[in-house]
């Protein structure tokens, strides 16, 4: 195994406890990449590359689709643009 990447920052630090348990050294064995880019992925370490999520743009968006909805729309797909965080997991 190469690299990790988990849905979220807190399960990336339990895979960085578990590496660190089995002897495995990160990122130099594996590389580890987490989601969300939560308080978690700076207070591990090696601190933790993570994805980071426009979460004023998806409150915006949520109530956007939701009164659409309340209004006779059709249920609606949006994609937001994320950024990845690159720290020292990669």
């Amino acid at each position: 195994m190469d690299a990790v990447f988990v849905a979220s920052d807190l399960m990336a630090q339990g895979v960085l406890a578990a590496l660190h348990k089995a002897g495995r050294r990160v990122p130099e064995d594996v590389a580890v990449g987490g989601f969300d880019d939560s308080p978690a992925a700076t207070a591990v370490t090696p601190a933790l590359t993570t994805i980071r999520q426009p979460w004023d743009r998806i409150s915006n968006e949520m109530v956007r689709v939701l009164l659409a909805q309340i209004g006779g729309d059709d249920p609606a797909a949006v994609i937001l643009p994320t950024e990845l965080v690159r720290r020292d997991s990669t």
